[in-house]
Formats: structure tokens, C-alpha cells, sequence
């Protein structure tokens, strides 16, 4: 694996289990400290988050910096300010730690065989469709499971998977792994979001593509990629169709604000209309291929009773609001 060359050099000379004559041990309390150190920007303050002193924090943290020999803080800087080392450091310990936080999750889950666990993953924009109906109906219908949901990309949802972090994720990036099975549940509708003076809603006929021409177009999530915003980026492409800009944004919310604040329109999946919004007015688009998938996904044969519930409720959720399965 490859590594930096201030983790090369940390791992060829630190043990994570025993000691080394003369040198301090490398312990995650280290890590864990020297993260609210770099987080708070403050000695004191991160102290008194972590609860101890603060003389023994800045111990801990030269400990840190002599047995990786490098200096993580600049000295002297106010609020803290952290080296080229640091900063990487820093983001390998929230990446740690976070790791170790998931195994230990993990783990109890394995040694309680009392009760059964599902962890779901889910790309934000689902939870404005039918996820949350789906998720209300899987805990009437079975109320001894404990269901975790945790927010993921759809590609940090492949790797959970195939790491045992969630057992069925729900995203919409087609992406094949042979670790995986997919399902395409069905394809989502796309619409654009105006803001509530733009001259496109003067008639309230669906939009064609052509009509965005020469528009400013919000797109989104930023990172990472690919996502939503290629999808989009891709339909705007295939259409012959050159915005005036393109500004790209973390999230839904945030697009939607720049719609509201007149700085461009967005095209957002249909379900996302339900998040009403002031100054934000949304119209349908008139193009076939303007959708976009909502796939479940599991790991490659997993036999777990859970997930056939899941998908049954789904199945029902869609004749009932007579949507169509698989398109």
C-alpha cells in the first residue's frame, strides 16, 4: 500500500502493540487527542473537551510529534495552525479513528446474537422520495431488528458493503462491482428548479432543454464524482445545450439556495419538489432520457431474510402508488 512519506516512516519505526525501548508507544489516545487539538485550534478549549488538563494534552502532543519525528503545530501560532504534516496527519486520523469507531459498531454487532441488526446506507436526495415510507413500514413490520441508517455516496456505499458496514445501500450512480448485486428500483423523473421571477415561467408548458440555453445552471454534489451532478452534466451535453456557467455545490440545499438567490437553475430529481422552498418554483422537463436511477444494491448473494423484506415492501409501497418496478 502506497504511503506518504510521513507514514512511511512513522510505520517502519512505531509498533501499534508493545513498546520500543527508549521511544513512547504510538496509542489511539494520541491520535484521538491531537484531532480535538487540530479541530478546537486551542489548547485549552480542546482540553476541556477531552476533559483533562491542559499541561498533559501538550504532552501527549509532543509525544506524538517525537515519535512520528515531526512538528504537527506551528509553535506559536494563534488560533493553532497546523504544518504540511499536520494536516495530513489530521486527515488520516479523522479517517482512523473514524474506522475503528465502525469496527467497534461492528464488532458488538457480531457478538450479540440476541438481536439482529440492518444498517441501510442512502444517498440524501432518496430521502425526499419513498425511502423514508419504506424504512416507516420494515420497522412496523419488524420491530426486534435494530436498523441503522447511515448517509453515503453511492460509492462510499459499494465499499460499506463489501466491508460489512451496511447491508443494503440505496443510491443512483450505476457502478459494477462483482461484489455487488444491484436492482434498479425505478427511474426518477428529473425537473428544474427556477427561481420565482425567471422568465421561463411565464408559461407553465414543460420545459425542454433547449430552453436552458444561455442559462447559469447549478449542479450538484461537488464531490465526489461521479454523481448526481454527471448525470446532469451529461443530459446537458447529449442536449447540445451551453449554460452561461456552471456552479457546483455540496449539496441540494445549497443549490436551492442559489436558485432562490437568482444565480442560476438547477435540475433536481422530481421528488426533490417536496422541499418546498421560498423564491424556488419548480417545472416539469419534457425529454425522455432527463431521469435518474434509484438502485438498491447488496452484497453478491447475500441470503439475509432482511433484505427479501425490504424489497417486498418496496414491491407493495410502488403498486400501491402505482409506480411501475425496474423502470
Amino acid at each position: 500500500m502506497e504511503s506518504s512519506g510521513l507514514f512511511h516512516r512513522s510505520w517502519s519505526k512505531t509498533k501499534w502493540v508493545g513498546t520500543i525501548p527508549g521511544r513512547y508507544r504510538l496509542e489511539l489516545r494520541h491520535l484521538r487527542y491531537f484531532v480535538v487539538v487540530a479541530r478546537e485550534r486551542n489548547f485549552t478549549r480542546a482540553a476541556e473537551v477531552l476533559h483533562i488538563a491542559q499541561p498533559p494534552l501538550s504532552r501527549q502532543i509532543q509525544q506524538l510529534e517525537e515519535e512520528l519525528g515531526v512538528t504537527l503545530i506551528e509553535r506559536g501560532s494563534r488560533p493553532i495552525r497546523l504544518t504540511a504534516g499536520g494536516k495530513l496527519l489530521y486527515e488520516q486520523a479523522v479517517q482512523i479513528l473514524e474506522r475503528i469507531d465502525d469496527l467497534k459498531a461492528m464488532t458488538r454487532r457480531v457478538s450479540n446474537t440476541t438481536q439482529t441488526h440492518f444498517s441501510i446506507g442512502f444517498v440524501g436526495s432518496t430521502l425526499y422520495g419513498y425511502l423514508p415510507e419504506v424504512v416507516r413500514r420494515y420497522r412496523a413490520t419488524r420491530p426486534d431488528v435494530e436498523l441503522s441508517l447511515l448517509e453515503f455516496t453511492t460509492l462510499e456505499q459499494i465499499v460499506a458493503l463489501k466491508e460489512g458496514r451496511i447491508d443494503v445501500g440505496f443510491g443512483r450512480i450505476p457502478f459494477d462491482d462483482p461484489a455487488v448485486d444491484r436492482i434498479l428500483l425505478r427511474n426518477e423523473k428529473m425537473i428544474v428548479a427556477l427561481p420565482s421571477n425567471h422568465a421561463l415561467l411565464e408559461s407553465r408548458a414543460p420545459l425542454m432543454m433547449r430552453d436552458l440555453v444561455d442559462q447559469p445552471v447549478v449542479v450538484y454534489p461537488k464531490a465526489p464524482r461521479p454523481s448526481f451532478a454527471d448525470q446532469v452534466l451529461a443530459l446537458i451535453r447529449r442536449a447540445g445545450v451551453k449554460p452561461a456557467a456552471v456552479y457546483e455545490v455540496r449539496e441540494v440545499q445549497t443549490a436551492l439556495g442559489l436558485v432562490a438567490a437568482e444565480t442560476g437553475v438547477c435540475i433536481v430529481p422530481a421528488s426533490v419538489e417536496r422541499l418546498r422552498r421560498d423564491n424556488v418554483v419548480y417545472r416539469s422537463l419534457d425529454e425522455p432520457d432527463a431521469v435518474t436511477p434509484i438502485i438498491m444494491s447488496t452484497r453478491k448473494g447475500d441470503p439475509s431474510e432482511e433484505i427479501k423484506v425490504i424489497l417486498k415492501l418496496i414491491r407493495e409501497l410502488y403498486r400501491k402508488e402505482g409506480i411501475t418496478f425496474g423502470t
